[in-house]
């Protein structure tokens, strides 16, 4: 098991609206979360701040918007007034249709933080299928975040996410059984990979000294390098 890094040091989340679709966002999140679940609007808000510092280093005009406005809506299914199905990712991407969200954001969030594995353990895979995961640098951007953001909307690692997320779910949860089926290795890939790009972007800006070209950035995730990536994403 590689050591864990501590998190970064907690910051308040400073993300504004700015942009046609971030202020769209963050009004609709803040009409259906900051009264009735506070702390869920906290958490929106600490994703959508890591997703704008580090949409800037990976993304350029239009996908920087686009990742911000999913982070700060990516929650929005757990509003009581929007509850169908129970699962969130399904019924904010429904609520998003209803609303007429673009279409590249509604898929954002109902694919959110490897939805699939709980939609199969509850019998709602065939109802996700219609929202097809781009398996690109935004999306694992989203995941990125999500999985280093706190319940209250403070940053962690993606070792303290998950053991938080194990404790406060139980071992029989649709969500802990699901990090066990292969969603916990989804997240720690998306992670990881986001990692190395934020890497290769720091790079690119400064040149390694004498030729020597630094190492990649050390993860922070729970497991062992003998577990195999998810290749699918680019």
């Amino acid at each position: 098991m590689p050591p864990t890094h501590s998190a970064p040091a907690a910051v308040e989340p400073a993300v504004r609206p700015c942009g046609a679709l971030i202020a769209w966002a963050w009004s609709l999140a803040q009409r259906h979360l900051s009264r009735e679940l506070p702390r869920r609007w906290q958490h929106v808000q600490g994703v959508a701040e890591c997703g704008r510092r580090i949409g800037e280093r990976l993304l350029t005009g239009d996908e920087e918007e686009l990742l911000v406005a999913a982070a700060l809506l990516h929650d929005i299914g757990y509003a009581p007034g929007l509850v169908v199905s129970g699962y969130h990712p399904l019924d904010g991407a429904r609520f998003l249709v209803a609303v007429s969200a673009p279409p590249r954001l509604v898929n954002l969030v109902a694919r959110h933080s490897a939805a699939e594995f709980v939609a199969e353990q509850r019998g709602l895979t065939t109802d996700l299928a219609r929202f097809p995961d781009e398996h690109s640098t935004l999306r694992d951007a989203l995941w990125f975040c999500d999985m280093r953001t706190t319940q209250d909307g403070r940053p962690t690692t993606f070792a303290e996410r998950i053991a938080s997320i194990r404790a406060r779910h139980g071992p029989q949860s649709h969500l802990v059984r699901a990090l066990d089926a292969g969603g916990q290795l989804a997240r720690h890939d998306a992670v990881r990979r986001t990692e190395l790009r934020l890497g290769a972007a720091v790079l690119r800006r400064v040149s390694p000294h004498r030729g020597e070209a630094p190492a990649p950035p050390r993860g922070d995730g729970d497991l062992g390098a003998a577990r195999k990536p998810d290749r699918r994403a680019r």
